[in-house]
């Protein structure tokens, strides 16, 4: 007992010790001027302190342990304020001092944070300890993330990159002609400034450059996942949007668009106005496809661990821009329908449709609604503007020529855009009959008779119902069906080109009947370009198979002057199958026909044809071939007839049956 009572005096003393060296420690540490090695070594000296057991009454251990964590979080509070509160003196900014400064100040801040997180896990007491150190967390991180949010805009604007499209070629002058020939060129991509273009849909893909240098990427990702995570994303994301406003505003600058009134726009000259729709046209590519897209890819890198909002950030920081653009296109829309206005229209409103797939998917969010409408409600205002001159759209359309086949034989872009271009036209079907009377076609009542010999009756009792519109979609769909056998011409393979009528024609007539379309070109329209599209079809049967199957016939097959098989010759013919066979398998498996069902129905047709004649060929003349002869069974050549038309070119590599 008495060794016991003779320590109590002497762990008294200890404690005592300890306490006063952990006052020391606290009260150099709230000194501002000391250096950094010196708040290391107190740091260390202080952990040190904590890890001594107190030996206290068993009821007091707990207390014993909560003061401890206090004072560990007080000086760990005073380490964070100490380095924090020291970039506020000379206000030089931390990231022109190096990288290794910036990101050890983003490591106490981010440690300042956690330390909030830990104050706020704990039961505070208003008015205790714990509430005050909170409170000082909380205001030093204000600090920091004011501090922040002038280095993110810091670097954001002093790293910049120049919008030098020099590798855009813009012709200014007021006086040029329609066809400029003015391009804008990357590489083997162009998108071109004329509308008889072969292609009339998108063109280009998505071009994206270095708006903000990408060594500071990282940084400014850095920088804002902390800002956000510190519950600070407003005022990171209202830095980034304030900064990239500008940026967006001297793009359209360096596009030379100008911000005009719809009063402006209406009050000038065609000659000025004519000059500013090309320069419009030429914007608008560059800033969607190029810009826009470099903006969107931006503002997902710096934000991309933060789920939507880099979507958000992009949208808000562009939406200004964009609208303007877009404004543009409604006071040309709302303007006079002059004739001589009528290519440039229509480039605009190929342009802005070719190009909201683009913005739609940028502006796919709901803070991105606002633009997607504009767009809409823009393109119907230009749709109705060209269709006061929609008469002169067909030469456009009958002057896009082709120097090469397209590639498979499949739908041609030019079919897919005329197709969908006037199933959009069909919500303008009655301002179009009014603007279009007066503009008949002379011979639009013998349109329909010629449909099938069955339905004359009821074609001409339909003749009188031929509004003005749909004459022009009878002439308009007459006028591409010329184009496109032009382009079957191309073709050095025959059965090429009826495959690639079938398939155009068959788009055609699908699109008709499964749309409004239906109701302006009527039944009767339908039934022809069924009929034309299956015609072209047989023919493709011909073409390709007639020939082919002229092997398994029996004429010549029998020796001269007596009733027996020449199997020198059954052998050749035999041999001449399978090797046409091969090589139309070798080419037509390269051949495309997009609709599943067409495509189904067309092998259907050829197997029923090919394989019966090969059956019955070999079947009648087993008795005179060898098995070593028969180099595919019928079930064979039935399973290769499935591989055509998947446009991915296949060989059998002269194979022969197991």
């Amino acid at each position: 007992m008495g060794d016991y009572e003779s320590s109590v005096p002497l762990m008294e003393e200890e404690e005592n010790l300890i306490a006063a060296a952990r006052n020391i420690v606290k009260a150099l540490g709230s000194n501002r001027t000391l250096t950094d090695d010196a708040r290391k070594i107190l740091a260390d000296l202080g952990s040190q302190l904590s890890s001594i057991t107190r030996v206290s009454e068993p009821e007091d251990e707990g207390a014993g342990e909560t003061e401890e964590q206090l004072i560990e979080l007080e000086e760990e509070l005073n380490l964070v304020q100490s380095k924090v509160m020291n970039w506020e003196v000379g206000k030089s900014m931390i990231w022109d001092c190096g990288q290794e400064e910036a990101y050890e100040y983003l490591r106490y801040v981010d440690q300042g944070r956690k330390l909030i997180e830990r104050l706020e896990s704990l039961n505070l007491v208003k008015g205790s300890k714990e509430d005050e150190l909170l409170r000082r967390a909380h205001d030093l991180l204000q600090t920091a993330m004011n501090r922040l949010e002038e280095e993110f805009t810091h670097l954001l604007v002093h790293n910049r990159q120049p919008f030098e499209p020099e590798h855009m070629s813009f012709r200014s002058s007021e006086d040029d002609t329609l066809d400029d020939g003015s391009i804008v060129s990357f590489g083997d991509d162009s998108i071109e400034d004329v509308v008889q273009r072969d292609s009339m849909s998108r063109s280009s893909g998505e071009y994206i450059i270095e708006l903000v240098h990408p060594d500071v990427i990282p940084d400014l990702r850095c920088i804002a996942n902390l800002m956000f995570d510190s519950n600070y994303g407003r005022e990171c994301s209202q830095a980034f949007i304030n900064v990239r406003k500008d940026g967006l505003d001297d793009c359209l600058f360096i596009l030379e668009v100008e911000k005009l009134s719809i009063e402006d726009v209406l009050k000038m000259e065609w000659n000025s106005l004519n000059s500013k729709i090309r320069r419009w046209i030429r914007a608008m590519k560059i800033f969607v496809r190029i810009y826009l897209a470099s903006e969107k890819w931006l503002s997902d890198q710096i934000f991309s661990e933060l789920e939507a909002v880099g979507s958000v950030c992009f949208a808000e920081a562009s939406k200004a821009s964009i609208l303007q653009l877009l404004n543009f296109g409604e006071a040309i829309a709302i303007g006079p329908h002059q004739p001589e206005k009528l290519i440039r229209i229509l480039d605009m409103y190929e342009v802005l449709a070719d190009l909201i797939p683009d913005i739609d998917a940028m502006y796919s969010d709901e803070v991105g609604l606002c633009v997607r409408r504009e767009c809409q409600d823009i393109l119907r205002s230009l749709g109705d503007c060209a269709k006061a001159t929609f008469l002169e759209f067909e030469n456009a359309v009958a002057s896009s020529i082709s120097a090469n086949p397209f590639p498979g034989g499949g739908i041609h872009h030019l079919t897919r855009y005329v197709m969908n271009y006037m199933k959009t036209l069909i919500d303008y079907s009655k301002t179009l009959d009014e603007l279009l009377k007066g503009h008949e076609k002379e011979d639009s009542v013998t349109i329909l008779p010629d449909m099938t010999p069955d339905r004359e009756e009821e074609n001409t009792d339909r003749r009188c119902y031929i509004s003005p519109l749909a004459q022009h979609f009878q002439s308009f769909t007459s006028i591409l069906e010329c184009n496109l056998e032009d382009k079957a011409r191309l073709y050095k393979d025959e059965s090429l080109g009826h495959l690639f009528l079938m398939n155009n024609i068959h788009y055609m007539a699908e699109k008709v009947k499964n749309s409004n379309l239906r109701t302006i070109l009527g039944d009767g329209w339908i039934r022809k370009h069924n009929w034309k599209f299956q015609h072209h079809a047989m023919s493709y049967e011909r073409a390709t198979w007639s020939s082919i199957l002229s092997f398994l016939r029996d004429e010549g097959l029998y020796n001269p002057g007596s009733n027996s098989i020449s199997r020198t010759l059954l052998k050749e013919r035999l041999n001449n199958f399978y090797l046409s066979f091969e090589d139309v398998y070798k080419s037509q498996t390269g051949w495309s026909i997009p609709d599943s069902q067409l495509r189904e129905d067309l092998r259907i047709s050829t197997s029923l044809k090919v394989i019966q004649g090969y059956r019955t060929f070999v079947g009648r003349h087993t008795n005179h071939i060898s098995d070593k002869h028969i180099r595919y069974t019928a079930d064979d050549l039935e399973n290769f007839l499935l591989d055509l038309f998947e446009g991915s070119p296949r060989s059998l590599h002269g194979s022969h049956r197991k």
